[in-house]
């Protein structure tokens, strides 16, 4: 057996020896097999009766390979390649580029942070030439925006769909974070200063999540100087991860949230860095705002507060739908640090209660809903689309030892991650870039070629840049979306700006619906949540949005003819011709009816036109509620049980109680989510009314039918139901006709987002003065059972150009939700 085994063994080395040859000599190899050649030949030719031409019908195809206008593209890239190679060479004369070849340059270089701007300033994405190709870009905010697909900004019903079934995802780079840096008790002061709702307003356990860095929160960024607090912008605050240190007041056994004493820097004495995101709308505004904070904080305590942007440093990308998950689970693939330890890819901010399976961070009952994730992935352009790419396989170095991840979990930062928050939490590190695509095709093509056992003559390295370091694995946070209504599961990717157009192919080439800022407008008004800047009248990014949105339709309107030119309406919406409504409610008996009122002028203050406020937390417009006692308002909005929630509303609502009492006729807006009862569409802008007891009754009966059974105002009162003044200002306008005073009816707010086709359950966002729904619930609920009574008020809404009223069914969101309205999308 043994001599068998060794004759087989040398048969098979014999085999090897006598392998087909590297390379081929196609001279000698013709010699070889000449007859074998002649015989060939001599079968083709009798069947081609020794006619080798081309036939007629098949000779269209035979100057395929002299394509001129191939041809000439060829030569212009190659040109333009030269020009590249020698400007980034250098030499001793000076080489003149074209624009275009320029432009080329800056959109297919990935610096290491930074954006490429064009020549008026304008920033770009670094996903500019993918959106540039597919989507109608804007100019917003200071960059190129993917306003949406090409059209008549239809294709709400494909995108709706895509939310449901499939995965979306969105470049939101143009979100810039700040960071602060400084001791715990002042980051405190800063963010109780300008937040609301503040972080002390929270229970003990979600303000410990937050200040360790297992979870992030949303508030809303309110000026700092006094009397009058106005609204900024929707800020996203995270802390960097550590172990919650213990206070002074907790050793002495308090717990240490809702003290009346403000927090000081004796009582935190370690060195804390905190990131704040904020809108580019905004971000001006926002990060002068947060200087004079800390420039405050010091003067007061003498600590230094250092306040940094982030801008151009860190991308954001945002993933949401239900097949978000597994969509994560085929792109991030756990990679090994530079020590090459294989459990790098551990979980920070799940606690060691919450891990049920360390193999799979991303189901739903894996991760608690606001929860932060610390990854360390590989490149995801190494990873080959073959039947291996599975979730299983990209979590096997997390399966190898299980033990070792739940122990890590509780760990402090610097211990289980030193790598991934040394570089993303250190504003002055540099973060590698990922490696040129050219490399990784030539190692691709050796590999393809060795697997053959071929020799390609032509296996030079590739021309890279100048870059002295990259890096094939990239660090990442992966913030997990808050549960809230109807939304779709959602992640937020922050990696460094290097790193987006490799994840952003990435995804797309794995089945992700990319849309721009129309489509996810649509998304959210599909799920009740706000989008800023539209739904946030009472910011100055609203203002200008929508003056320029005006002055954009005003331009399309001027260049069709006068015959079939629209008439002008008011955009943004008059919010202050609320003020008229509440005056005639006090003058008569609390009943919204006409009175005769003609001309009431409307002013606007500075570049806000909103003059008011907005109660987004419960606690806000609770105080509302208890400043305003001239009324007893039917208005329920939905507290926490907190045990300190009268502390809360002392200490954290001192800006509303400034605003209420240095003005008790300012404006209170509540945001509703309105249904239409049996019909209508509600657009955007359309004017919201309050209706009597008799339109509820005609419009809610069913024999209501035509003309007789609707509440219409005459066509000719359609466009001077508001008027323009030569001041640009708009005036509610009340004619002294009979007729059309008996059509008026009274605003009570107005819509700022309206139906979206496509969506199962319409719904539309406005915002309403608070007193006005109170008393229209009081009048709504008088001489009914308390079983009859529902929780939503009747309305009347109209379209701007349209002269029909419409009953439709308002619901508070703050008497739906928990504590806060200030998260958006």
């Amino acid at each position: 057996m043994a001599t068998t085994t060794n004759v087989n063994s040398k048969k098979r080395d014999g085999g090897l020896s006598s392998l087909a040859p590297r390379k081929i000599n196609v001279q000698k190899f013709s010699e070889a097999r000449a007859a074998e050649l002649e015989s060939l030949h001599s079968i083709v030719s009798e069947r081609l009766n020794k006619d080798f031409r081309s036939k007629r019908n098949k000779r269209r195809r035979t100057n395929s390979y002299n394509n001129q206008p191939a041809k000439k593209r060829y030569i212009k890239r190659q040109q333009s390649e030269s020009l590249i190679g020698q400007v980034s060479g250098g030499g001793d004369h000076e080489t003149k580029i074209t624009r275009r070849v320029k432009r080329r340059m800056e959109l297919k270089g990935n610096p290491e942070s930074g954006f490429c701007t064009s020549c008026d300033g304008t920033k770009r994405l670094r996903t500019h030439v993918w959106h540039a190709k597919r989507f109608t870009m804007t100019k917003l905010w200071g960059f190129h925006l993917p306003l949406g697909l090409h059209g008549r900004g239809r294709g709400s019903r494909d995108v709706l769909k895509q939310s449901r079934q499939g995965v979306l995802v969105h470049d939101a780079s143009y979100h810039i974070a700040v960071q602060l840096e400084g001791p715990e008790g002042s980051l405190l002061s800063i963010l109780n200063m300008l937040l609301e709702p503040s972080p002390s307003s929270h229970s003990k356990e979600v303000f410990d999540s937050i200040l360790t860095g297992r979870s992030y929160e949303n508030a809303m960024l309110y000026h700092v100087e006094p009397p009058v607090s106005q609204a900024i912008t929707p800020v996203t605050y995270m802390w960097r991860p550590s172990q919650i240190p213990k206070r002074r007041d907790e050793e002495k056994g308090g717990d240490g949230i809702g003290t009346d004493r403000p927090v000081s820097d004796r009582d935190y004495v370690d060195f804390r860095k905190l990131w704040v995101w904020i809108h580019a709308s905004s971000f001006t505004e926002g990060y002068a705002i947060l200087k004079v904070a800390c420039q405050k904080q010091m003067n007061e305590t003498g600590v230094s507060v250092d306040c940094l942007s982030l801008e151009g440093q860190l991308a954001k990308l945002e993933i949401f739908g239900p097949k978000a998950s597994h969509l994560l689970q085929k792109t991030l693939h756990p990679a090994t640090s530079s020590s090459e330890d294989p459990s790098i890819f551990k979980k920070c901010s799940m606690e060691k209660a919450e891990v049920k399976n360390v193999a799979d961070p991303y189901k739903e009952e894996n991760v608690s809903s606001g929860a932060i994730l610390a990854l360390f992935v590989i490149d995801p352009r190494l990873i080959l689309n073959s039947p291996r790419d599975d979730s299983t396989l990209s979590f096997e170095t997390t399966k190898t030892e299980p033990t070792e991840s739940l122990k890590t979990t509780t760990n402090t930062e610097a211990e289980t991650f030193p790598e991934v928050f040394n570089c993303l939490w250190d504003a002055n590190s540099e973060l590698n870039p990922p490696e040129e695509e050219n490399m990784l095709c030539w190692e691709k093509h050796q590999s393809r070629m060795d697997s053959f056992c071929l020799d390609d003559p032509a296996a030079d390295v590739p021309k890279v840049s100048s870059r002295l370091r990259s890096s094939r694995s990239c660090p990442l946070l992966l913030l997990k979306h808050k549960k809230l209504g109807n939304a779709p599961t959602g992640w937020s990717l922050i990696l460094p700006l290097s790193w987006i157009k490799v994840f952003w192919n990435a995804f797309v080439s794995k089945g992700a619906h990319a849309i721009g800022q129309r489509e996810k407008r649509w998304v959210s008004c599909d799920d009740g949540l706000p989008f800023f800047p539209s739904d946030f009248p009472d910011c100055k990014a609203y203002s200008s949005f929508t003056l320029s949105e005006a002055a954009d339709l005003e331009e399309k309107a001027q260049r069709r003819p006068p015959a079939i030119r629209p008439f002008r309406i008011p955009i943004p919406p008059p919010w202050n011709s609320i003020h008229v409504t509440r005056s005639i409610g006090e003058s008569s008996n609390q009943k919204l009816t006409s009175n005769g009122t003609n001309g009431v002028e409307i002013s606007s203050s500075g570049g806000n036109l909103f003059d008011g406020i907005v109660a987004r937390t419960s606690d806000s417009l609770t105080s509302f509620l208890q400043t305003f006692t001239s009324d007893n308002l039917l208005l329920f909005p939905h507290n926490t049980s907190k045990p300190n929630l009268m502390k809360t509303l002392e200490e954290d609502d001192k800006k509303v109680r400034a605003q209420i009492h240095q003005s008790s006729k300012k404006l209170c807006l509540v945001r509703v989510l309105l249904h239409a009862f049996k019909e209508g569409s509600f657009e955007e802008g359309a004017v919201v009314c309050a209706p009597t007891l008799a339109d509820i009754s005609l419009l809610k009966s069913s024999c209501g039918e035509g003309e007789e059974g609707r509440v219409t105002m005459p066509q000719s009162s359609v466009s001077s139901y508001f008027q323009e003044q030569p001041s640009g200002s708009w005036e509610l306008n009340v004619s002294e006709d009979t007729l059309t005073e008996q059509s008026h009816r009274w605003p009570i707010g107005f819509v700022t987002t309206g139906f979206v086709r496509g969506s199962k359950k319409p719904a539309a966002e406005a915002f309403c003065d608070a007193v006005l729904l109170g008393r229209l619930r009081d009048e709504q609920w008088r001489d009914k059972d308390v079983k009859r009574r529902k929780k939503q008020i009747y309305v009347l809404v109209r379209n701007l150009r349209s002269c029909a009223f419409r009953l439709a069914l308002a619901t508070i969101v703050l008497e739906l939700q928990e504590s806060c309205d200030v998260h958006c999308f």
